[in-house]
């Protein structure tokens, strides 16, 4: 009895002494909004929620965490209230919007073209939204092997350090060998970096994608050559080779690289593919494609195609070319380059992926 009436004797959390008003209903304490959000704050995370306080403002979080260390103990009534005025703010939340245009251009990234967004983001003078670090970490390594290339070696230690381990690898093994011995050392000299250095490091990276030029192509011209000269005749294929080879051998050769023709199946469409092209290609296409394909490379693929199916399947097939009979060159290299296409479709949604030429090469 004697603790009970110490207890009741105790302040509140609203300065009122505990003896005062006994018998009636405490009115809730008055109190700010960074107070109720600290409120909030401190019940969620006694529950255990995984609050990201980090992605607020600077400022907001260092409020938060002032008011919070101030607060001392709240009473029930006034935890209710804050709960109960909280509770109504969600209800009448109809719907909420991106704060900025930081943010308006994240929530639309990659619905509006990247030409609109790079133009607002440019007068409006601000940065793309998000971690930088992610936006780094998605580059492709050739990219961050030139960017690394243009800083100096601390700033790439940095960067390294901050890249998961496999990337990291692949960056170091696409570098000069004395690039990658001064970068590794200087990452022995990062022990001391502070958050705030690592930060303005990301956003100072960062930024050089965001002024980066938008190119019109995702693809580069050898790809896009080689796509249009895989769907080409034969005699036009070979001509306009030979004519790059007197303009440019460099260019020519990364053509030949993107080239993929039916000829090329043998070398860079791996055995256990074939069932799955077959499936895709239109089958009067396929009869016709392997019935032109009786001479040198293009023989070489259409028995790769047969000896890579079920027996049944072959010999089905190997029926119909006999008795489909000669074809014409043209329709022939039509009917191939469909099944070339239906190759690429499948390669395209990810269902196989071709051999490269300098795998092709290895393997020889």
């Amino acid at each position: 009895m004697r603790e009970n009436r110490a207890l009741a004797r105790l302040p509140t959390a609203d300065g009122r002494d505990g003896d005062k008003g006994a018998g009636t209903t405490p009115a809730p304490r008055s109190l700010d909004t960074t107070a109720k959000a600290a409120i909030i704050v401190r019940l969620l995370l006694n529950e255990g929620a995984d609050l990201p306080l980090e992605e607020l403002p600077d400022k907001l979080q260092a409020r938060l965490t002032e008011r919070m260390g101030q607060m001392g103990m709240v009473d029930r009534v006034t935890l209710a209230a804050v709960l109960g005025e909280f509770a109504d703010a969600l209800d009448g939340i109809g719907l909420s919007f991106p704060n900025g245009l930081a943010g308006a251009l994240e929530a639309l990234d990659g619905k509006i073209s990247p030409q609109t967004a790079a133009r607002l983001r440019k007068e409006a003078g601000v940065r793309q939204a998000g971690d930088p670090w992610e936006r780094l970490r998605a580059m492709p390594a050739e990219d961050l092997v030139t960017m690394i290339s243009a800083e100096s070696t601390e700033v790439a230690a940095i960067l390294l350090s901050k890249l998961d381990v496999t990337k990291a690898a692949e960056l170091l093994g696409q570098m000069p060998g004395p690039l990658a011995r001064r970068i590794t050392f200087a990452i022995s000299q990062t022990g001391n970096v502070t958050p705030e250095a690592v930060d303005r490091i990301g956003i100072s990276l960062a930024s050089q994608l965001d002024h980066r030029p938008i190119l019109a192509f995702d693809d580069g011209p050898d790809e896009r050559v080689g796509a249009i000269l895989n769907q080409s005749a034969a005699a036009t294929r070979d001509d306009v080779l030979t004519g790059l080879d007197e303009s440019d051998a460099g260019f020519a050769s990364s053509v030949r690289k993107a080239i993929f023709t039916f000829a090329h199946i043998p070398a860079r469409l791996a055995a256990r593919d074939v069932p799955k092209v077959i499936r895709a290609a239109d089958p009067g296409d396929l009869v016709t494609a392997l019935a032109a394909a009786t001479e040198g490379e293009l023989a070489a693929a259409a028995e790769h195609l047969l000896a890579n199916m079920s027996t049944r399947m072959a010999d089905n097939l190997r029926e119909e070319v006999e008795e489909k009979g000669a074809v014409k060159t043209a329709e022939g290299e039509a009917a191939m380059n469909t099944v070339v296409g239906a190759i690429r479709e499948l390669q395209q949604a990810g269902e196989l992926e071709l051999i490269t030429p300098e795998e092709a090469e290895t393997d020889e």
